[in-house]
């Protein structure tokens, strides 16, 4: 392999490596162990599996961080409305927004 090729190919793994760890600004691990409240309607990582839903609820697992925190942002706040999830979200700190979005963006969709 040329020196070059060798250069660009770590220039690019670094790259990759660092963006993943800018992605997540929460802990998943602990994402993981606040997940309890999600699970009734969201299933376990964040897609049903296990049994069907009567009602339609979103695919939470595999979703972007970002936007998990912007959405449970939205709920504390009022700017979204839904009775269950304005609830909860309402009980949550930013560290938990941000760890739960770590832990169901890192979940992958199924």
């Amino acid at each position: 392999m040329k020196r070059p090729a060798i250069a660009n190919l770590f220039a690019w793994s670094l790259l990759l490596a660092l963006t993943g760890t800018v992605q997540a600004a929460g802990d998943p691990v602990a994402g993981k162990q606040k997940n309890a409240m999600c699970i009734g309607c969201h299933g376990i990582e964040g897609y049903r599996t296990s049994y069907p839903s009567v009602y339609k609820v979103p695919k939470i697992g595999g979703q972007h961080s970002e936007y998990l925190v912007k959405a449970l942002e939205a709920y504390k706040t009022d700017a979204r409305s839904h009775p269950s999830m304005k609830g909860i979200a309402a009980t949550l700190s930013t560290q938990d927004i941000e760890d739960l979005a770590a832990y169901y963006a890192a979940a992958g969709g199924k």
